[in-house]
């Protein structure tokens, strides 16, 4: 009788082991016959599954959800990480992943991005009589230079003896920094043997100086100042609280000055929006018209990881005398700027000292009552204002907009809380895509830490459909349903990943939001006064979709084994129907995916976006 032996050590096992160490469960890609040989040694020796998707980009998207979710779900305390991976094969599938990982770059979501390449053997041939094998180039960097610029760490392996130091320093860096990398394998060294891993793979952070130190005390003293001339200070969460995992800290604060807080779009949710504080999403311009005026009603405002795009603000001008903003290791206060203060010190030293300075809660204040009592046209309270944001009262045969749709929304996402307070939970994970449908889910409410998903600053069209994957997978030991939300050219672009949900026996809800075949946010942004009835000179032709009946596309992605429903919804009274089932685990509705295609009208649009209308289109 023969037993088997252990498979040997190789680059290929020693991958897929790293990845297996930090937390990788599923890694997403498209299949190649360079990456071949890899996934064959990582079922063989692992137990990270395959999920192989229709698109590169799809993959991406997952991979990057994926990770977002599993950095969010992770336990610090434990020494848990959250990381994605996704691996295709050279120049044709890594080209197409390049838009995911750029994205992923400028997000911080840290991503481990595996091309496998052609043979060290095959280049040697191409450098001697020039002959070129599948998918390469004449320019044997060409990916390697590509992902250079979005990536924190690139290597190119072509040596098994150097392969566990090169994998090991690409992946520290992804933990460290937050941020993708890219490894290049090339063919004939998945197989080649090398030494098993030793010791962990750890996330190094930066040290803190007296230098360092300093330089926070100066930040701290000077907000201070900032809040003791203007006085009514208002917070803004942002990005980097939940990419660095700083919610109890911030938590801690907001609970002991009493000071009221607003989130950007991509913060949405960072802590449970039943918080006492929270006062919605601030969004410059594109804020709820409430939110706005109460946000710069306030004296002063501080923000805290905050990112400010063009996009979020719609152009406001975001710094001013009135503000503190903690980014990206620095603080500006005014005019001030205070280099290399990492924001988990200053987010303490700032509680520290306003705590002493105005003792307990001694800056608490109701965020749209301070606006209310300054004659501004807002809710008489925060709870006044929250409680507005949701509505399941429309008649039966009310048509839809994109408001009332998102009210009904909301008020089902309330209705299916547990709990109460901060404790409270939701079985579901939003995730909202580009444009329109990102405007209208961002005053959701949203009672769960980290139950919203979106990309605010890339903004690429159609996340949200392979995003779905990466969430449904992360979440499903904790019975997350994902509740996604996609504009009818978004999902157009990626809709080739609903096989992916049927193939992985998920079941997600997906809205498309169908406004008659229409970029609606492209004709916004470009000429608005369309909006208001006026002509468009011809300028919304290239706005124009296709149309497609969304809703038949479950007969063609369903199967016996994972049935999926389609249906069309043209008024409150079948959201309201469609909702009911949703919410019945009992209906055979639930047992696979769910696509909605939400029938809006060619000039509705989103409340939020009345300033570009107003701003371009005076009477």
């Amino acid at each position: 009788m023969t037993t088997t032996k252990p498979a040997a050590w190789n680059v290929g096992r020693y991958l897929a082991t790293r990845l297996q160490q930090l937390g990788v469960s599923h890694l997403f890609g498209v299949p190649g016959d360079h990456l071949g040989p890899f996934l064959s040694i990582m079922q063989e020796t692992t137990d990270v599954q395959w999920v192989g998707t229709p698109t590169e980009v799809g993959a991406g998207f997952a991979a990057d959800a994926y990770a977002r979710a599993k950095a969010a779900d992770a336990d610090p305390d434990k020494g848990e990480v959250g990381i994605g991976a996704v691996a295709v094969t050279y120049s044709v599938g890594s080209f197409n992943l390049l838009n995911p990982i750029g994205g992923a770059y400028v997000e911080q979501v840290p991503l481990v991005a595996i091309n496998a390449a052609p043979s060290y053997e095959q280049w040697l041939n191409y450098q001697a009589i020039g002959l070129l094998t599948s998918h390469m180039s004449q320019r044997r960097e060409s990916n390697l230079d590509v992902y250079r610029q979005v990536t924190v760490d690139a290597q190119v392996i072509s040596n098994a003896a150097l392969a566990p130091v090169q994998i090991d320093t690409a992946l520290t860096a992804c933990l460290s920094e937050r941020r993708p990398v890219y490894l290049e394998i090339m063919d004939d060294v998945w197989k080649a043997p090398c030494p098993e891993p030793t010791g962990t793979i750890e996330r190094r952070v930066r040290p803190s100086t007296l230098r360092n130190d300093e330089m926070c005390r100066a930040a701290v003293e000077a907000t201070v100042e900032l809040i003791d001339r203007h006085g009514n200070p208002i917070l803004w969460a942002g990005e980097e609280i939940e990419r660095q995992r700083l919610e109890e800290k911030f938590t801690a604060l907001v609970e002991n000055t009493g000071i009221p807080f607003c989130t950007t779009i991509g913060a949405k949710s960072v802590v449970s929006e039943n918080t006492p504080g929270f006062s919605g999403v601030y969004n410059g311009k594109a804020s709820d018209p409430k939110v706005r005026e109460t946000f710069k009603a306030h004296g002063c405002r501080i923000g805290l990881g905050t990112w400010s795009t063009s996009k979020n603000l719609g152009g406001e001008q975001a710094l001013g005398d009135d503000w503190a903003v903690a980014v990206r290791d620095g603080v500006s206060v005014g005019a001030r700027y205070f280099p290399s203060v990492q924001l988990p010190h200053f987010i303490e030293e700032l509680d520290r000292a306003l705590s002493e300075r105005y003792g307990h809660h001694g800056l608490a204040a109701d965020a749209f009552a301070h606006a209310h009592d300054q004659g501004l046209d807002v809710p008489a309270s925060t709870d006044a204002y929250l409680s507005g944001l949701s509505s399941s009262d429309q008649p039966a045969d009310l048509p839809m907009t994109y408001d009332s749709f998102f009210e009904h929304i909301s008020a089902f996402l309330q209705e299916q809380t547990t709990g109460s307070g901060t404790g409270a939970t939701t079985p579901y994970t939003v995730i909202s895509d580009a444009a329109f449908a990102l405007i209208g889910s961002m005053n959701l409410r949203m009672p769960e830490r980290a139950s919203y998903i979106a990309q605010n600053s890339w903004l690429s069209i159609g996340y949200s459909v392979g995003a779905t994957t990466g969430i449904a997978l992360a979440r499903k030991p904790r019975n997350k349903r994902p509740l996604v939300f996609v504009g009818d050219g978004s999902f157009q672009e990626t809709c080739q990943e609903l096989a992916t949900h049927v193939r992985q026996l998920l079941n997600p809800v997906i809205f498309v939001l169908d406004n008659e075949g229409f970029y609606g946010i492209e004709q916004m942004l470009v000429n608005p006064c369309y909006f208001k009835g006026r002509t468009s000179d011809g300028a919304d032709f290239y706005n124009v979709l296709h149309p497609w009946n969304y809703d038949r596309l479950a007969e063609v992605f369903g199967s016996e084994k994972t049935p999926m429903t389609g249906e069309q919804i043209h008024n409150h009274g079948q959201l309201a129907t469609l909702l009911d089932r949703i919410a019945d685990p009992e209906d055979t509705l639930n047992t696979g995916p769910t696509l909605a295609q939400i029938r809006l009208a060619r000039h509705d649009y989103p409340k939020a976006m009345t300033y570009k209308i107003k701003e371009k289109c005076p009477d």
